[in-house]
């Protein structure tokens, strides 16, 4: 499985101690090198930067061979996206709606901060209210409807394994 990130479900699954979840879900991750320069740039919070400064051995940096002037997105984006195209990535991790929607227009399978948690969730690997208040502890910022639906359909699965258990 070809996993490529953007800069945004790193930093926030850094931030809320959550980062193991990757390699547990896709085994190795990704990523080019403007994601790994945005996680280490002044201004990302200390937690990040030092992850990124030794970033684990599941996280691999590649360049991709061509960048799309075409793409209006930031630099770790316009990469991201590029290098998820180029090596036909089984999914794109990115979070920004603009660039989701670039990524899926060229035919990529996108997964966000928020999907990421879920699919933790449903295999046991975290408690996805647990995780979701970490994040809104953080600027993470998703509709509150979505988060909503995402509490709601955790309740119901743990609900239904429930009565499956008596």
């Amino acid at each position: 499985m070809i996993i490529v990130a953007d800069t945004s479900p790193l930093n926030y699954l850094v931030l809320i101690r959550e980062i193991e979840l990757l390699p547990s879900l896709f085994g190795q991750v990704i990523v080019p090198h403007a994601v790994l320069a945005e996680l280490r740039a002044a201004g990302t919070p200390e937690v990040v930067r030092e992850w990124a400064d030794s970033a684990p051995s599941w996280l691999e940096i590649r360049t991709p061979s061509f960048i799309d002037a075409g793409i209006k997105l930031g630099r770790g984006e316009v990469e991201a996206i590029c290098l998820a195209s180029e090596l036909q990535a089984d999914q794109l991790l990115v979070d920004d709606s603009k660039a989701r929607k670039i990524a899926l227009a060229r035919g990529l399978m996108v997964a966000g901060t928020l999907n990421i948690l879920e699919a933790a969730a449903l295999r046991g690997m975290v408690d996805l209210p647990n995780a979701l208040r970490k994040l809104q502890q953080t600027n993470f910022r998703a509709p509150a409807d979505l988060v909503g639906l995402l509490l709601e359909r955790d309740a119901e699965r743990k609900e239904s394994s429930g009565r499956n258990l008596r």
